[in-house]
């Protein structure tokens, strides 16, 4: 597995990470425990060292699902997690607000830790930027954690770009983890041009648009009551009979290199920036090994105009959140 850097921070990971979330979380009834640890081990022995979590992700199982997962071969490993939500005492949902204030950030490490059963956490993301506490208030937290030993890089997920520089300027900011793929490129207008002048690294999550370009998924496939994709506008019927002709284009270019629509979109974001690192997830080994195929995938200059050609053609229908869930993101 070829390895990449995320910016200038020195953090050096493999050039695909793997998502962790639905091994516990969001898409329908979890899979198996001890299915998920083995995938988990598998990934590591086929050279993927870099695992994205969050506390919110269960809540807080999917940390501990990593931890006894992944203390064997802590030594080969990046993990990243995130602070930043108000989990739901009551258990009714994952979370009931946003809450970065110092002190809580604090409580939130020193659990994952626990959970994660490591000495120090990798990479610590504000999941979302909370109007209610100053981003400096934020980064001065994390600084301080990072001076303490148990935090060794800073991240931020859905941020605009102004909170971004005011972070970067209280503590480096190592890496930005935001949505990016064929089906979602807003991140080209402002957040990767500021992301290159301040050599930070970027990890956009749900490369492969939750499923959806995969190709496996029509707009007459249906989720189980408990996948989040049945509240999500771009999933409705219209939108997904809408959005085939991204798959359509994927496809195309994926039948030329003999690869599947998978592989080509997550080859199309490795070509973007060499300090560009995605982190699509899976509960299965095939995909994870096909998703794994997509590094070796050369896409020429013309390959490149192609997509970029087709794909501007094509309008993609429905926004990617409900309008709670929007108005955290590019704050």
């Amino acid at each position: 597995m070829q390895k990449r850097q995320l910016g200038k921070s020195g953090l050096e990971v493999s050039a695909l990470g793997l998502g962790c979330m639905g091994m516990s979380f969001s898409y329908g009834t979890p899979p198996d425990k001890q299915e998920m640890i083995s995938l988990l081990r598998a990934a590591v022995d086929r050279g993927i060292t870099f695992f994205d979590t969050a506390e919110v992700y269960g809540p807080c199982t999917n940390e501990e699902l990593l931890g006894e997962a992944l203390s064997p071969v802590r030594a080969q490993v990046v993990i990243a997690t995130k602070f930043g939500f108000r989990l739901d005492p009551e258990g009714k949902r994952a979370w009931v607000g946003l809450d970065s204030r110092p002190e809580h950030i604090r409580q939130v490490a020193e659990a994952s830790l626990k959970r994660l059963k490591i000495e120090v956490i990798d990479l610590f993301y504000q999941h979302r930027v909370d109007p209610d506490v100053p981003i400096e208030e934020v980064a001065g937290a994390v600084k301080e954690l990072i001076q303490e030993g148990k935090v060794k890089h800073f991240g931020l997920s859905e941020a605009g770009v102004q909170t971004i520089r005011r972070a970067h300027a209280v503590q480096p900011v190592t890496a930005i983890q935001s949505e990016y793929s064929l089906w979602w490129r807003n991140p080209e207008q402002e957040l990767l041009p500021a992301l290159e002048e301040l050599g930070i690294g970027f990890v956009p999550y749900s490369p492969l648009g939750k499923g959806f370009l995969t190709g496996k998924i029509t707009e007459n496939t249906t989720f189980e009551n408990s996948d989040f994709r049945n509240i999500l506008p771009r999933f409705t019927h219209e939108a997904r009979q809408a959005n085939k002709a991204v798959v359509e284009l994927l496809g195309k270019i994926a039948d030329r290199k003999k690869a599947t629509p998978a592989q080509i979109a997550i080859a199309w974001l490795l070509a973007q920036k060499p300090w560009i690192v995605p982190i699509p997830g899976t509960t299965k080994l095939e995909r994870l090994e096909e998703n794994m195929g997509s590094v070796d995938i050369e896409l020429t200059a013309d390959d490149i105009r192609e997509i970029e050609r087709a794909s501007a053609t094509i309008t993609v229908q429905g926004e990617r959140y409900p309008e709670e869930l929007m108005r955290m993101t590019g704050r």
